[in-house]
């Protein structure tokens, strides 16, 4: 809950918030030490045995700002005055807020609550106007009049609502919404569905009209500028205005209603100024727009995941390798959600990356192809010349030591009338340049070119590199030559490759200045060769696929005091590392990672100490260093980058340069991995996500939410999507009135024989009135190998399949009050087993090793079964489903997941999280069926779904990764296991700490993360 307000002696609003633990408090800003200082911070005082509100809790302030209400109870307004008169007349004392005072209603389902404006004539009376439903289901507007008598010392006061102004019960059904009417017009007006109406007075005549087209508002804000002006907004994102139709002496004749603009679906609007108004959305992005005659723009998007509905983990690299795992950290593991509802849904790619601040834009230049920075003088410590190349020409920049920027026509006796495929300053003052048809060795001091090399034969030059001491040229991608640039260009050797074959890319690198690197069109193979003879000295097969190519190439140190790293890009957007022993030629450690599906462009960016990172530049581009003793691969945020280099100039130390296809620009790197999301709109709800590796697809099932005239259409659908660029491979369509439940990707046995991939959805079905016992279907599907969904086999069952699972090749399925398992037989599925839950399973956890099932109940926590199958010395084919375990607290489980040996992560629906154990060593058989807490703590938010990780962490760990958690409100959380060495050192360590830390609202961190649910509460976390 969060509401302004501007106490009478403050310069500057201020901030009410409320908690849902009852925590209320008000926090201002600080502009000389920059932070937010709390004001005023309470408990409620409510009577705590009155029920919560079935309505969300509401915040409204008074017109004249004397007063604010809080509806936090069925039936319990609670008053809190925002100034006070003391008891000497003439004389006021202002409090920033008072003492909270609870008043009565019989109002109890309140859908709208507001003050009124005051009219002249008793401006001193407070007026509330409820909206509510009553018993008989009807819904009522009232009108209450506030009596508050202000305390003594150490007295609260008192307030009373009894005083009922007015009251009707024929409100429409419909109706979500009231709008206080300022003066001069004074009054109310009620939104509903297919009606807005007008009261002057809660007893007079409505002057009501009909909509064009029925609409659910969601929210509303005035117009600051217009007193009878308001914008409205409905649950499919219209942004309407509203405004009062007046007479000449001010009553009102009407109203008119017009459609603006499409934004996200608000949950709050808010007026800024001059017709920006910011869309606060929690279903989307939310927004600040702004108003002009033909509609609304976009001017800001403030990205928001939530509610995270399902998500999935994608592991875009270690598809190979020697024994590796990769971790989120890394930013080339993704976390893929399926965020926002109906039409705000979208695919969101979460991931750790670097961010890049951008210091500057060289200017609009289309299609650069490559950038390169030199020094003008020999002598220069800066970069203060960069190179850019096209495709048909080259452009340099001279920047000044003051920061001026001035383009060369000629400069150095460059090549500027074609592309410049290598530009680099030498140890020996020099300057190389190679474009397609020459090399030239330049002084940098006098310009004059010192030595100048072409082909004889004609042949264009396709690839250069050039260290300290040699020059590589790759000539019609069928050649390769080599040159001494000591102090002028000398052929060392030239070779036709004929065995074998094109060559894609080369490399000479100071790290290993005797060996050349080429990269070969075919057979996925790289050579090293003596770049003084050319001759081969080691080939290597570097990928199980012969198609792919490599296309880049470095050698350079990552890690200080390791071996050198050799990275290749490859055609198919893997990118493959290795160590090199130097002296004996050999390559280990082998990494692939996949960045993409098309190659990577890997430019070397200078370090101290010799070191080196690696800029990766494709669809997802990364950055590649060393940290901690191994190779990181850290996502950037430069996703139109085509090209980069280093320009460490004066005017911007440290600075690297990149290419977008429309223009140059400067930058910095950070120095930290951040969190970056891209955001890919759908305009349709993800509710369930699976990723397959192997397919390198994702299953998604969707529910399209529409409008077909006045109609509401609900349609829900299977789809495979591509896992790089999300495309939309293959759809699958659903039933009428059937919703997607469930989805999973996994290894089906059929008939006994080896585990194949499929895909395995859940539905349900929306019609409550269906004659049949059939209430959804478990549908089965395989992947072809063009990539499209192809349906194996369909089972209608009696209830929801609101999970799935996958154990020892069969099909796990949660239907209502049924856990049941499957397998696949003749394209059939048979029922082999069940077993019966409490009430309703929303959640499955599959620990395949010891055939152990974990069933999250509705309302009966968490249920540990074991599957056994028939044994193969048996005479019998019965499967079983027993119950090994259970947890016999009261508990609104949400998902669970295996977190460790015989352990259980739990969540529940008041956004409390419980880690749950089952002794199997415990003295009685009922103490080891019992699922113990060993730790508990409030989270605050909803967990949607929990997904186990395995990363391999030393067993010396602090704390050992287990699971991944998405939450309604967006949040995506990492948990984590304490290692018991560190354990008491940390709760210790917590214990000391949370007294020092200063919170909002000063609320205790031990109260604030407490476990607190209907059933119990306690003092603090465990």
């Amino acid at each position: 809950m969060l509401e302004k307000i501007r106490p009478a002696l403050s310069q500057t609003d201020h901030l009410f918030i409320g908690t849902d633990r009852y925590m209320y408090f008000t926090v201002s800003w600080d502009a000389q030490h920059n932070r937010l200082r709390t004001e005023k911070s309470y408990v409620d005082q409510a009577d705590k045995t009155s029920r919560d509100s079935q309505a969300q809790d509401r915040c409204v302030i008074d017109p004249s700002k004397r007063f604010m209400a809080l509806l936090l109870y069925d039936g319990i307004v609670t008053i809190l005055p925002l100034s006070s008169k003391a008891k000497r007349k003439g004389s006021t004392t202002v409090d920033t807020i008072g003492e909270p005072v609870p008043a009565r209603i019989a109002d109890l389902f309140v859908r709208s609550c507001i003050f009124l404006h005051p009219r002249e004539r008793d401006k001193e009376q407070f007026k509330l106007a409820f909206l509510f439903e009553d018993s008989h289901q009807k819904v009522c507007l009232s009108v209450r009049a506030l009596d508050y008598s202000a305390g003594g010392s150490g007295d609260p006061g008192s307030a009373d609502l009894e005083n009922m102004l007015g009251a009707r019960n024929d409100i429409e059904l419909g109706a979500s919404h009231l709008i206080p009417v300022p003066a001069p017009v004074h009054g109310v007006l009620v939104l509903a569905e297919t009606t807005i109406s007008y009261y002057e007075d809660v007893d007079s005549d409505p002057l009501s009209e009909p909509l064009d087209e029925a609409a659910q508002f969601v929210a509303w804000t005035a117009v600051a500028e217009h007193e009878c002006r308001w914008l409205l907004s409905d649950d499919y994102g219209k942004l309407y205005l509203l405004m009062l139709l007046l007479e000449e002496n001010g009553g009102v004749t009407g109203w008119k209603l017009d459609v603006i603009g499409q934004t996200s679906r608000a949950s709050v609007l808010v007026y800024l100024f001059e017709g920006h108004i910011f869309v606060g959305s929690h279903q989307g992005d939310s927004q600040v727009v702004k108003i002009h005659p033909g509609g609304v723009d976009v001017v800001q998007t403030i990205s928001n995941i939530a509610p995270v509905l399902d998500f999935t983990i994608m592991d875009m690299g270690s598809r190979s390798g020697e024994g590796q795992a990769n971790e989120y950290s890394s930013g080339q593991a993704r976390i893929v959600t399926g965020s926002g509802i109906f039409g705000d849904g979208s695919l969101r790619s979460v991931r750790s990356g670097v961010g890049l601040e951008e210091q500057g834009v060289l200017g609009e230049m289309d299609h650069a192809t490559e950038l390169f920075a030199l020094r003008s003088t020999p002598t220069n410590e800066y970069d203060d010349l960069l190179i850019v190349s096209f495709v048909n020409e080259t452009r340099a920049f001279y920047f000044g030591a003051n920061g001026d920027i001035e383009e060369q026509a000629n400069f150095k006796s460059l090549i500027l009338s074609e592309a410049t495929l290598l530009a680099s300053c030498l140890p020996s003052g020099r300057i190389m340049q190679v474009t397609p048809s020459a090399v030239r060795l330049i002084d940098s001091e006098n310009s004059m070119v010192l030595s100048e090399w072409s082909d004889d034969t004609k042949q264009p030059i396709t690839a250069a590199s050039v260290n300290e001491n040699c020059l590589a040229l790759a000539l019609g991608g069928l050649e390769v030559m080599s040159f001494g640039i000591t102090d002028e260009l000398k052929p060392k050797a030239r070779r036709h490759f004929e065995e074998e074959g094109q060559v894609s890319c080369v490399h000479v690198s100071d790290v290993d200045s005797d060996t050349c690197y080429i990269g070969f069109w075919q057979g996925a193979s790289i050579a090293m060769v003596d770049v003084r003879t050319l001759q081969t000295s080691k080939k290597f097969i570097i990928s199980d696929d012969p198609l792919s190519v490599p296309r880049s190439i470095l050698l350079v140190h990552l890690l200080a005091g390791e071996l050198p790293s050799l990275i290749v890009s490859m055609a198919n957007g893997e990118v493959i590392t290795f160590s090199v022993d130097v002296e004996e030629h050999l390559l280990s450690a082998k990494k692939v990672t996949v960045l993409g599906t098309q190659q990577a462009n890997l430019k070397a960016i200078p370090r101290q100490n010799e070191v080196s990172n690696v800029f990766a530049i494709c669809e997802h581009p990364s950055l590649i260093y060393g940290s901690e003793g191994r190779i990181v691969f850290s996502a950037v945020t430069a996703e139109k980058a085509t090209s980069a280099c280093s320009f460490n100039s004066e005017t911007y130390p440290g600075a690297i340069a990149i290419a977008t296809p429309e223009d140059v620009r400067i930058a910095l790197v950070d120095a930290e991995r951040t969190t970056h999301v891209q955001t890919l709109h759908v305009g349709e709800l993800i509710r369930r996500i699976a990723y397959s590796p192997s397919s390198k697809a994702f299953g998604i099932g969707t529910i399209h939410r529409y409008l077909d005239g006045t109609q509401e259409i609900v349609k829900s659908r299977f789809k495979l999507a591509d896992e790089v660029l999300f495309k939309e491979l293959d759809t699958f369509n659903l039933n009428e009135e059937e919703l997607v439940e469930s989805v999973i990707r996994a290894d089906i046995c059929e008939d006994g024989d080896e585990p194949v991939e499929r895909f395995v959805v859940g539905t349900t079905y929306m019609d409550e009135e269906r004659g049949d016992a059939i209430r959804g279907r478990i549908l089965v599907f395989a992947i072809t190998t063009e990539r499209d969904l192809r349906l194996i086999t369909e089972l209608p069952v009696k209830g929801a399949c609101r999970a799935l699972g996958c154990i020892d090749g069969k099909i796990v399925a949660a239907l209502v009050k049924t856990v049941v398992i499957y397998t696949l037989h003749s394209s059939h599925l048979q029922k082999l087993c069940t077993y019966r839950t409490s009430t309703a399973p929303i959640d499955l956890a599959i620990h395949q090793p010891t055939s152990q099932i974990a069933i999250a109940d509705l309302m009966k926590s968490v249920s540990v079964v074991t599957y056994t199958p028939p044994s193969p010395k048996s005479t019998t084919t019965t499967h079983k489903l027993e119950e090994t375990a259970r947890h016999f607290q009261t508990a609104w489980a949400t998902a669970v997941a295996h977190v460790g040996e015989n352990t259980w992560l739990e969540s529940d629906a008041e956004g409390n999280l419980m880690v749950l154990y089952q002794d199997t060593k415990a003295l009685t058989a009922d103490d080891k069926r019992r699922l113990r807490i060993v730790s508990e703590i409030r989270l605050g938010e909803m967990v949607n779904r929990i997904r186990p990780i395995n990363i391999n962490t030393p067993a010396s760990a602090p704390v050992q990764p287990k699971a991944f958690m998405a939450t309604v409100e967006g949040g995506v959380y990492l948990f984590g296991v304490i290692g018991p060495s560190y354990l008491d050192l940390l709760i210790r360590l917590q214990a000391a700490l949370a007294p020092l830390v200063e919170s909002l609202g000063d609320v205790p961190f031990l109260t604030y993360r407490a476990f607190r649910s209907q059933v119990r509460e306690e003092e603090e976390p465990e």
